[in-house]
């Protein structure tokens, strides 16, 4: 049975997952300076280190299109 910490790792590795298919063919830089974030946040967020806050999650989402529920509580 999964611990409840490799059960987070696990989905912050794939939403990281997720965001970075989602970045397609922009760098780090673009999309952060886009979002206006530092890079290595949205770094962090690719690598499932970092989670971004509430607020971080809808500007995402709306930047890519999407939902913060697509994005971020998925589990696909």
């Amino acid at each position: 049975m999964k611990s409840i910490n490799h059960v987070d790792r696990d989905r912050d590795r794939m939403i990281g997952i997720r965001l970075r298919l989602l970045r397609g063919d922009k760098t780090q830089q673009q999309v952060a300076d886009d979002l206006e974030v530092s890079k290595n946040a949205i770094c962090a967020y690719e690598q499932g280190r970092r989670r971004p806050c509430d607020e971080d999650k809808i500007r995402i989402a709306k930047y890519y299109g999407s939902t913060v529920h697509d994005i971020f509580f998925t589990d696909e």
